[in-house]
């Protein structure tokens, strides 16, 4: 799968927005990608997540990601692989935790999957969480990278797509100042 096949599938589902929005990172984007209305159609997400699956790290005994973006994604790259298939979410302090009586054996092998990587925040937290319960993380999957390639998590990365989608500091940002109205979607 190419990457303007991707990104053909993103935009035909309304899954990649423009306009202005305020990322998870609190940084602000003249583009979003909303997995969701991609993920909401199964044959998409069975074969955006088995391409990303074939592109990802060999050697992993189970997937974990982070809800809610990585739940569907996860989820479909454990099925394409015949792995298990857990998460992590957030506690009420905001902070991700692993919870719903899931379990890290020690040695386990994981890739650690999610929908989209900005400045890979999520995916770091995730990865300290399998290595503290001792697990092993032999790499990351993320359906679009939009770091353009700055983001390094010290073991393999795999992606479908790949930009660099510019992001401002609010205080920076163009947009702000033209007075276009900031949206946060939700991830």
């Amino acid at each position: 799968m190419t990457e303007s096949e991707v990104l053909e599938i993103f935009r035909e589902t309304g899954a990649l927005l423009e306009g202005h929005f305020l990322l998870r990172s609190g940084l602000h984007s003249s583009r979003y990608f909303q997995c969701a209305q991609v993920l909401q159609w199964p044959q998409h997400a069975e074969r955006l997540c088995r391409a990303l699956a074939e592109r990802c790290a060999a050697g992993a005994q189970a997937v974990i990601s982070p809800a809610m973006g990585g739940l569907f994604v996860g989820h479909e790259v454990a099925r394409a692989r015949r792995v298990r298939h857990i998460f992590v979410e957030k506690n009420p302090t905001g902070a991700l935790e692993l919870r719903r009586n899931f379990s890290i054996g020690r040695g386990e092998r994981f890739l650690v999957v999610e929908d989209v990587v900005t400045r890979g925040g999520r995916v770091l937290e995730t990865m300290q969480i399998v290595r503290a319960h001792g697990g092993e993380v032999v790499g990351v999957g993320a359906l679009v990278d939009r770091s353009g390639g700055t983001v390094d998590f010290q073991v393999p990365f795999g992606y479908l797509l790949r930009l660099q989608v510019e992001t401002f500091d609010a205080e920076q940002c163009p947009l702000c100042r033209k007075g276009v109205p900031l949206v946060k979607p939700g991830s």
